[in-house]
């Protein structure tokens, strides 16, 4: 037999009813409907933070054991006085695990126990749209057809695409989608996190996790239609209202991959600024390098210390003098990556320094004179 019983105590005070004329109707059935609304509200709420509290500890718990189960391994002094303190403590922390278990369960009874009402009763019976969509074909599109059908819905809705970035309040978002719903489509969640890590790159940080947010609510979207195996544009609606009602669970998740994400942006374009100041370093050596192929800037770091003076105040005759008092050899190697750097050029002739030139020079020949001399008499 059916069990009717669970119909017995239903709150029905938003039925209508014949009332006095001079009776305001829609208050008196407005009022007993507010006042249980927010008895549902204050419910809610007592349940989430005996959740809450009963979460923290057991993690306290779990600490506290872990800590525990270290120090009676341990061996170090005075480590007897802090176990008996943490065992003290867990034994306390098991007593109010106890205490908010029996609280939950008592909200589960109290929940039970409630009288049903419309609010509870009904749902939304038409909260979502339909789409005659074709069948996908087999074939998948190739890199470059996605690519072109990318760049041409950029440039037709790149505007409406931003506009949607910037809102803010779900219910803005949800009707932009309602009066635009091609946007809800894997083009503009692309565009998005382009968007955000060019934001971050322009250190437009605020900006950049508006748009992030933007960005983990058409996914989200997106990811629902793939689990459901329907259009995007047909399940937004239930997204909305989903994210509405203050799932705690559902909300969990969607902060948690918001977080991830913002991150993720962040090591993006950190990288694309590395990738950029590499690139221009390697630009800027190439057009220093000398005509021997050498960077003047590590020829010069790799001098020493007194050959690096003679450049810095750029006296011929010091740098003269600094390399008639080196080994011949090790002078001949320095002027050598000096001239491959293009730091010192032999053939170089200035009017005012011809003459200090052609006595550089005429010493650099003498050591490669000598440098060769070296080398034919060296084993």
């Amino acid at each position: 037999m059916v069990d009717y019983s669970i119909w017995d105590h239903i709150e029905v005070s938003d039925d209508a009813h014949d009332t006095h004329p001079n009776i305001d109707t829609p208050s008196l059935f407005q009022w007993p409907h507010q006042a249980r609304v927010e008895r549902m509200e204050q419910f809610q709420k007592e349940k989430e933070e005996v959740d809450k509290g009963c979460r923290d500890c057991k993690r306290k718990l779990a600490e506290c054991q872990k800590k525990v189960k270290e120090l009676e391994l341990s061996s170090a002094e005075g480590s007897r006085s802090e176990l008996q303190r943490l065992q003290a403590e867990a034994q306390q922390l098991k007593k109010e695990e106890k205490n908010w278990e029996e609280k939950a369960a008592d909200l589960r009874k109290k929940e039970k126990s409630m009288p049903w009402n419309v609010d509870t009763l009904s749902k939304d019976g038409f909260s979502k749209s339909v789409f005659n969509v074709k069948a996908e074909s087999p074939e998948e599109e190739s890199e470059e057809q996605k690519e072109k059908k990318h760049k041409t819905f950029v440039e037709k809705y790149e505007k409406q695409i931003k506009h949607f970035g910037m809102l803010h309040r779900w219910d803005d978002s949800q009707k932009y989608l309602s009066d635009n719903p091609h946007l809800v489509c894997e083009e503009t969640a692309n565009y998005l996190v382009i968007w955000c890590i060019d934001l971050e790159v322009e250190e437009k940080h605020g900006l950049m996790e508006q748009v992030a947010h933007q960005t983990i609510v058409m996914q989200f979207i997106l990811e629902l239609a793939k689990s459901l195996k329907v259009d995007p544009r047909a399940c937004f609606r239930q997204f909305f209202t989903k994210i509405k009602t203050a799932d705690q669970q559902y909300m969990e998740g969607f902060t948690e991959e918001l977080e991830a994400f913002r991150e993720r942006v962040r090591g993006r374009a950190k990288a694309r600024i590395e990738r950029a100041i590499k690139e221009y370093e390697d630009e800027e050596q190439k057009k220093r390098l000398g005509p021997g192929g050498l960077d003047p800037v590590e020829v010069y770091e790799s001098l020493p210390p007194e050959l690096q003076k003679c450049f810095d105040v750029k006296d011929v005759q010091m740098l003269q003098d600094s390399i008639s008092k080196m080994d011949p050899a090790e002078a001949k190697h320095h002027m050598q990556r000096c001239i491959d750097s293009g730091l010192w050029v032999p053939n170089a002739r200035g009017a005012e320094g011809a003459e200090k030139g052609e006595k550089l020079e005429g010493a650099y020949e003498e050591l490669k004179k000598e440098g060769s001399e070296g080398d034919k008499g060296s084993p």
